[in-house]
């Protein structure tokens, strides 16, 4: 069985404080590289430090104080947010209140020395162990922001249709981002801020890490993408190593392993089956999903195989009165989620095995002490076929005597007592699976070496397809992202090419001599608007455009507000005509300021060509000079009321 932990997939990183401090000005650090077989040395400043870890993405940085890479916890955080996203930061020596690095050395067994070299080495090896806490200052949500690229200032359009074209991109951008994420199967929750036009932002927090989001950070042109993760609350560490429960194990031997885990409380905790694996992984496997305190079989008697597997953990034996009928074994298994016919007759047996123990393990677990831990009593009563009596008895004992040992002054911690006393525990109950497996050894030898260069190899080829696909996966979500660019120019075409047909009927009534009109050559063309507000006025430009010099009739002239009459103006009309009511005193007034000709509907005759509209230019003519003429009698009285204003002011002033 290999003894290669999963941290040795990728490299570790050890990391101390070589000289300098890393609140004062360029501290250095001793590096050391681990990749589970070599160590590389190296003496490093902090950026070097940081580059090398962006560049590799190791599995792990360790260190024997997190805050010798940062400062204060805000500089903690800011340095776990600028790891890679498969990168952890782990402290060796335990989590809030750390222990002396040689000690926790020792107790691995791990050369140690005070050359800050050595300490960087001893914190790469304990990791690769599993020894130690994980620093995390985010969770597994990430948030996804898109935003405005650029200000909403006044661009080269004008003001509306700038902002309406940029929150237009914000959010064709979000629906990109969310088909991406719906693409990729993560759950989400979505904050949009609507906007004139479409989106200023969109907010989603996704539950998944940030190496599991399918697009990337970018700023072009009108729209950005933000990416970080949810911060915690605080710091919190979280160990490398699991805790494996208490399991009821069945197995089905054959051509085809099969395995059921089932736990105490009969819930079904995995299946497993392979055509390849021998007893030794078929071990691993169980070591890595919990500790058996049962070994179940579905026939009688017990077959050699899960005999050998069942004293490799020490654990007790159970098997049928007599081989179990395949429509019990259905109906057991009718609620649980199976392969094939391997891993239903393991699960059966570990169901069954579950089912004859399930009382006992009930009164077990009521007569437990809450300080004592119920699975290792239950385990230690199924397998010694003791009363639960006398295993707590014997485990009150065993904690008696080790609180005594406390009390006496021991140059050795009693953590490491505990850990020795389970060592030899566990030596003495493999000896008999080594037995087993000595006859098979010398045979193997040669063949799990092949394996093992077969399997270093394999990983090596793993890492490039894994890169390849990533770049595969980036290119591809970028290339659909440039197809709905494509798609939305094409359709921005075809809206232009429609409104370049209607210019173009434009520019041939403004041209043309209107030969089914009753008129003699003396025709302009009039702009219909339907109603004197904003929202008429950009549909009359959308739809025949409104230039300088033109002529603009209002349908409905009332109701409109300084913001109205000022779009208006920035048109600068030749004449404006109204009907349908007066034109509001404010329209009024900024119209005469800035000199804009307005006239009735009834003093111009006016004839409609589809949906424009002609006028004669000797009306529009006649018009424009009776505005003139009003205008300067306007001005006159304006004048003749701020004389008299003035003597009434002056003759207040002087009594």
């Amino acid at each position: 069985m290999s003894t290669r932990t999963r941290a040795l997939d990728a490299v570790v990183f050890g990391v101390d404080v070589q000289s300098g401090d890393v609140r004062g000005d360029g501290p250095s650090y001793a590096l050391s590289v681990f990749d589970g077989e070599s160590v590389d040395r190296d003496v490093v400043s902090r950026r070097k430090l940081l580059r090398l870890v962006a560049d590799r993405e190791p599995a792990i940085v360790a260190t024997d104080n997190m805050y010798e890479l940062a400062a204060d916890k805000d500089d903690l955080v800011h340095l776990l947010g600028a790891l890679p996203a498969a990168t952890k930061l782990v402290q060796v020596t335990g989590d809030e209140r750390p222990e002396p690095l040689s000690r926790v050395a020792a107790r691995h067994g791990v050369d140690y020395g005070k050359d800050p070299m050595k300490e960087a080495e001893a914190a790469a090896r304990l990791a690769a162990r599993n020894v130690g806490y994980e620093v995390s200052a985010f969770t597994d949500e990430t948030r996804v922001k898109v935003a405005r690229g650029r200000s909403t200032g006044k661009g080269g359009w004008s003001e509306d249709r700038y902002t309406r074209r940029i929150h237009g991109a914000v959010k064709r951008t979000a629906r990109e981002v969310e088909t991406a994420l719906n693409d990729a199967g993560l759950d989400y929750d979505r904050d949009a801020t609507e906007k004139y036009g479409g989106f200023s932002n969109a907010i989603f927090t996704v539950q998944a890490p940030v190496a599991e989001i399918p697009v990337s950070e970018y700023r072009s042109g009108d729209t950005r993408i933000e990416i970080e993760p949810v911060r915690r609350d605080g710091i919190e560490f979280r160990p490398l190593a699991k805790r494996r429960d208490a399991v009821i194990v069945g197995v089905d031997p054959g051509t085809t392993t099969g395995l059921g885990l089932v736990g105490l409380d009969g819930r079904v905790l995995d299946v497993w089956s392979s055509r390849t694996a021998d007893t030794a992984e078929v071990v691993e496997w169980i070591i890595e999903h919990g500790r058996p305190v049962v070994v179940a079989a579905d026939v009688t008697p017990i077959p050699e195989t899960v005999e050998k597997i069942r004293r490799s953990f020490n654990a007790a034996r159970w098997i049928p009165d007599a081989d179990l009928p395949v429509d019990e074994k259905l109906h057991r298994t009718r609620d649980a989620s199976y392969d094939n016919d391997h891993e239903r007759d393991a699960l059966s047996a570990a169901l069954f095995a579950h089912d004859d123990h399930a009382d006992q393990i009930e009164r077990v677990i009521r007569k437990v002490p809450r300080e004592l831990d119920h699975e290792t009593v239950v385990a230690r009563v199924l397998r010694d076929d003791l009363s639960a009596e006398a295993v707590i008895e014997e485990m009150t004992e065993e904690e008696t005597d080790e609180e005594s040992a406390e009390a006496t002054p021991s140059p050795e911690p009693s953590e490491e007592q505990r850990r020795i006393r389970d060592l030899e525990t566990q030596v003495e109950r493999l000896q008999g699976y080594v037995s087993d497996l000595e006859a098979d050894l010398e045979a193997k030898e040669a063949e799990i070496e092949e394996y093992e260069a077969k399997l270093s190899e394999a990983r090596r080829e793993e890492r490039r397809e894994v890169k390849t696909r990533r770049e595969v996966s980036h290119l591809r979500w970028k290339n659909d992202s440039l197809e709905a660019e494509l798609e939305e120019e094409r359709r921005r075409a075809d809206e232009l090419e429609t409104k370049l047909e209607r210019l173009k009927d434009l520019w041939k009534l403004d041209h043309s001599n209107f030969a089914d009109v009753d008129t003699n050559d003396d025709l302009v063309s009039v702009k219909p608007v339907e109603k004197f507000s904003l929202d008429a006025l950009r549909t009359a430009e959308q739809e025949y455009g409104i230039a300088r010099g033109d002529i603009v009739y209002l349908r409905d002239a009332s109701g409109a507000g300084r913001r109205t009459a000022e779009q208006l103006v920035e048109y600068e009309p030749r004449l404006v005509v109204r009907d349908g009511g007066g034109l509001s005193d404010v329209a009024d007034r900024l119209l005469f300021e800035h000199e804009i000709p307005v006239a009735p509907a009834e003093d111009i005759t006016i004839q409609q060509v589809d949906e424009l509209a002609v006028a004669r230019e000797t009306d529009v003519e006649e018009a424009i000079d009776a505005w003139e003429r009003r205008a300067e009698q306007r001005r006159r009285e304006q004048n003749a009321e701020m004389v008299d204003a003035i003597i009434s002011e002056h003759r207040a002033d002087r009594v």
